[in-house]
């Protein structure tokens, strides 16, 4: 295979360039950018670029002009080579390399000195119990009567003398009318049984 078929991939950026041209956009102003989307330091001056979302390094930061140096929108010896918009974009530095430091340390304390937010869980809430379940619970002093000595159907009979009158008293109010069963103005209700005839003609 020759090296004419081999599909080229994105060169690696240099920090200086000597290249002429100059993009046709509007310059980049820094003071557009957030603190860490660029950095001014001589040694590594570079931004974030608008284009391709990547590191470029900004040739001339001591100098008149500054701009952009031309890269590629992959990475170096990875991607394919594909040349950026971005390239030789005129960058305007408005803002001072002692102001931008003290953007990004108080940026960084203000980070570090938040705090998660507390998650306050609501209390759980116990369940009414089953009445099977309050059933259980009134049996349990008769289950250790039994166990005690004493016979189950002893126990029931005694249970039942106990509640006996409270349920004839519910029976007999239960079978009781109350005032004013029927509705104003109407016929009483038949107590007989009606056996209609048919009317002859």
């Amino acid at each position: 295979m020759s090296a004419s078929t081999l599909e080229r991939t994105a060169r690696p950026r240099k920090s200086r360039t000597r290249s002429r041209s100059v993009n046709g956009r509007p310059a980049l102003v820094i003071s557009t950018l957030l603190p860490h989307q660029y950095d001014l330091r001589p040694a590594s001056a570079s931004l974030i670029c608008p284009d391709c979302k990547t590191w470029v390094p900004i040739t001339g930061i001591q100098a008149k002009q500054q701009k952009l140096v031309p890269h590629d929108t992959g990475r170096a010896w990875k991607d394919a080579a594909v040349r950026c918009q971005g390239s030789n974009r005129l960058v305007r530095v408005d803002v001072a390399f002692e102001v931008w430091q003290k953007r990004l340390e108080d940026g960084a304390a203000e980070t570090a000195a938040r705090r998660r937010t507390t998650v306050r869980r609501k209390p759980k809430v116990e369940s009414a119990p089953a009445v099977s379940q309050i059933a259980a619970r009134r049996q349990a002093p008769a289950e250790k009567q039994r166990a005690a000595g004493r016979p189950l159907w002893l126990l029931r009979k005694e249970q039942w003398a106990s509640a006996e009158q409270a349920v004839r008293d519910a029976d007999t109010l239960r079978a009781q009318l109350p005032d004013g069963d029927a509705p104003l103005g109407a016929p009483p209700v038949p107590l007989k049984t009606l056996h209609p005839q048919r009317r002859v003609s």
